[in-house]
Parts: structure tokens; sequence; C-alpha cells
């Protein structure tokens, strides 16, 4: 599709019309949008076709339709935070990420659904493979704005599963990049230690378009750092120089998985045959998700400060608890948690030596019945936390029917490597 815009055989208008038709059609099923004007898209699209039929050169996202989570800053937009007393705020500086989208010539489609301040309070939005279950959280309008086909491409974060997780509940394509590819100016920062920018897509491809467009330093964000342009597209489009190897891991929690998820990965493992091993992570990996909280919810405390002191009232249970517990985080519990982060990288960096990338599920099972729950992150935090780059695809699905996703992770920095290897498990089991 980005080629053929490219190109001119199909209109950036005639795409955008397709989006806005499906919207309109479903979206008070769905309610994946929180901001949707159908022609603030149809003045970008006339725009983008103007440009190309100038003749001048068009950019790596011409005329591709994206959706915003309703935590990132876009000019002039409504950017709510999923939070009531923030409805109507509208932000006088475009996010980094939306410059580099609107730079790369893409459609901001408006604003998608986030659950409250990011955090695990449920959002209106239903799961279109099923209206009757979660689409999980807290990236839930972009994981279904994919799923339905309302959109092609759709941006979210990950503070512990908000990306990985909705992504499998909605039997899409999620990327998570290593810790510090994107740069976060103009996020509603949550905890900054591990609040990670990432993308939806339909497929391991798509999501390495969007992502090589948004990697980049910012020196207002100092977890970004100089660095030369990723070749994501390239290197996922790629045919791996030998057949990829997987190293299977139960990871913590574990026991949690319910049967669905333990047939699935057993028959998947056999499938793949000698081309995956299984490993047993060290004991110690077992502490890294309460480590992950502390850090998380101390610098929630932190960062939602002014929410507790102007707003108490209108926050959720869940956020109101998990700044109280912020709140009682020792400075020495707090920053042993790192020393735990750099002890646990290192043992990874042992595995990926065996291995092209670490397999898990994405989630304890396919999306729970009931829009009550975002459903449980405990296959994700580990990976957050560590900041290793990581990608769920739809591979599986449960005796529902409903999606399950098989989650990839890689070694830092070698976010196009593992995009490659997500690639090709995704046409493997399609063959």
């Amino acid at each position: 599709m980005r080629n053929r815009l490219a190109s001119g055989a199909v209109s950036a208008i005639d795409l955008a019309e397709d989006c806005i038709a499906r919207i309109e059609a479903r979206e008070h099923e769905v309610r994946a949008w929180a901001w949707f004007d159908a022609e603030y898209v149809r003045q970008q699209a006339r725009a983008m076709d103007a440009y190309r039929i100038s003749g001048r050169p068009v950019g790596a996202l011409h005329g591709l339709p994206v959706g915003i989570k309703d935590i990132i800053d876009v000019r002039g937009m409504p950017t709510g935070n999923g939070f009531e007393p923030d409805t109507g705020r509208k932000p006088g500086r475009d996010s980094f990420v939306v410059e580099r989208l609107k730079a790369a010539g893409a459609i901001i489609m408006g604003k998608t659904v986030t659950t409250e301040l990011a955090f695990m309070h449920p959002s209106q939005t239903r799961n279109p493979r099923n209206l009757d279950h979660t689409p999980g959280g807290s990236s839930a309008g972009s994981a279904a704005a994919i799923a339905d086909g309302m959109v092609p491409l759709a941006i979210g974060t990950q503070t512990g599963g908000s990306l990985i997780r909705p992504a499998s509940f909605c039997g899409v394509t999620g990327f998570k990049p290593t810790f510090g590819s994107i740069p976060r100016r103009g996020v509603l920062p949550q905890s900054p230690s591990l609040d990670t920018f990432g993308v939806f897509a339909a497929d391991p491809t798509g999501a390495a378009i969007l992502a090589e467009v948004l990697y980049g330093h910012d020196g207002e964000d100092a977890d970004t750092a100089p660095a030369p342009h990723p070749r994501l597209y390239d290197i996922a489009g790629s045919a791996p120089p030998l057949k990829p190897v997987f190293a299977f891991a139960q990871v913590p929690g574990w026991e949690t998985a319910d049967q669905d998820t333990r047939d699935a990965f057993a028959e998947l493992a056999d499938a793949l045959g000698e081309g995956v091993f299984h490993i047993e992570l060290p004991p110690l990996f077992n502490d890294a998700l309460a480590a992950r909280q502390r850090i998380h919810f101390a610098e929630l405390a932190r960062c939602y400060h002014h929410y507790w002191r102007d707003a108490k009232d209108h926050l959720s249970v869940e956020v109101r608890a998990a700044i109280e517990e912020g709140n009682s985080v020792l400075a020495r519990d707090y920053l042993s948690a790192f020393d735990l982060k750099t002890v646990l990288n290192a043992g990874l960096e042992e595995i990926f030596e065996r291995c092209d990338a670490i397999i898990c599920p994405a989630a304890v099972g396919p999306a729970p019945h009931g829009l009550g729950s975002t459903g449980d992150p405990v296959f994700n935090g580990l990976w957050t936390f560590c900041g290793t780059p990581a990608v769920t695809v739809p591979l599986l699905a449960g005796s529902n029917g409903l999606p399950m996703g098989v989650q990839l992770i890689g070694p830092h920095g070698n976010d196009g490597r593992l995009l490659r290897t997500a690639r090709w498990l995704f046409e493997w089991a399609d063959q």
C-alpha cells in the first residue's frame, strides 16, 4: 500500500475514505477512538495527493493513516489521557513521534482510546474479535483499530505490558523496541525508567515500516542517544542467513498460563523441532516482576502527584492504589531494583549467544471474557524491565477461537534482526 500510494496507483483520499467508512460503520461497537474528525482526515489526504502530484519526493509513510494513542501530544488536537479532568486539553506542540510522522507524510487519523492515565482501569474499547471480551490495555484503542481494519498502523506505549498484551488479545502484531530507541517527548510520563514507545500493525513488516520512521535522538529525552538511523524495514524484509533458532522459556508466572496456552506452545515447540530448545531461567529472574513494580509505582507516584493532589476523587481505584504503594517504596529498594536489572541482562546476553530470539506467550491466554479487566501483564513486565526489544505475532488461537500471540524477545539494539525473525516465523506458520 505504501508503494502504491507513492506511485499514485492509489490516492491518499481513497484510502482515507475507506478507513473513514470502516470507522463510521464499526465505531459504535468497537469504541476505539477518543477523538476522530473525518473532515480533518480528508484535509490531510487531499494535501498529500496534491503534494505527490507536484512531483516532489514523498516521505516514507506518504498517505498512510496512523492512529495515535491518547496520551501522545498532537498540536491542537484534544489529548485527554483517558482521564476526565484532562478532557479537552489541546497541546501547543507536537510530540517527537508526531513530528516524525508528519515529516514522513503520514495522515494523523485521530486519537485512539487509552485506559485511564495509561494504567490498569479498563477503557470503553471492546475487542473486535469478540465484543464481549477485553481488548487489553493500556493501548486498547490502537490494537482494536488495527484488528478491525479501521487503520493500517497505530502507535502505543508500554510500561508493563500495554503494547504486547492488547496486540495478542486483538490478534495483531505489536512491537516494543529496545528501551530508548524512540524519544518520548510529548507523551504523558508514567515511569520514565520503563516507558517505551511502540507500534501496531497487521504483521512484522508493517511494524518495521512505521517504527523505522520514529527512531532517533532527542535532547529532551536523556534515555536516547545519537546513533545511525536503523534500517528496520530492509532488515526485516531480508532472508535470514540461517534458519532461526529459538529458545523457549517458561518465564516467571508460567503457572498462571491457562491450558490453551500450555497446549498451544507445546504444539508450536513440536512443530519447530530442532529449531527450538528449552531453557530454564535462573531463579533470580523470579524477582524481576516485583522489582519492576517497585520502580514503576515509585515513579508513577512522582509523575502523577499532581493528579493525586488536585484530582484525587477522579482517580480510579487502580491508580490510587498504585500511587499509595509507590509512596511507600524505600529509596534502598528502588535503587536495588536497578542492580537486579543489570544482572538479569547479563544472563540474557548468554542466552542470546545461542539463539536468535526467546519465545514465550504474550499473555496467559486469550482475551478474558468481560470488560472489567485489561488482563494480566505477567508475561510482559520482565522484558519491559530489562529494556529488550519484544514483538508479538498472531500465530495461535484458543479453544474459543480467540487469538493468542507468540512473543519474541531479542538482544538489546538488534531490533531489525528481531523483526526479521518474527517475519520468518509469521510466514512459516502461514505455510
